[in-house]
């Protein structure tokens, strides 16, 4: 399950950013990294396809069973 915060949500909108490209990446990272800047933050990367092969970078802290 995947909460979002007010700001990734507020991102999302001003970057057209999709749900399902945030699923996509969680679910089937690229690659993920620790967040340098907050121990307990990892980032997951994933290249999309319907943005020419961009790549979407989110920031998540597991909990549990949910991604924050």
């Amino acid at each position: 399950m995947i909460r979002l915060t007010k700001h990734a949500a507020d991102a999302m909108q001003a970057r057209a950013i999709r749900f399902e490209w945030v699923e996509q990446t969680l679910a089937r990272p690229d690659w993920i990294n620790a967040d340098p800047d907050h121990s307990d933050r990892m980032r997951a990367f994933k290249a999309i396809a319907e943005l020419d092969g961009r790549v979407l970078r989110v920031v998540f802290r597991p909990d549990g069973q949910m991604w924050r």
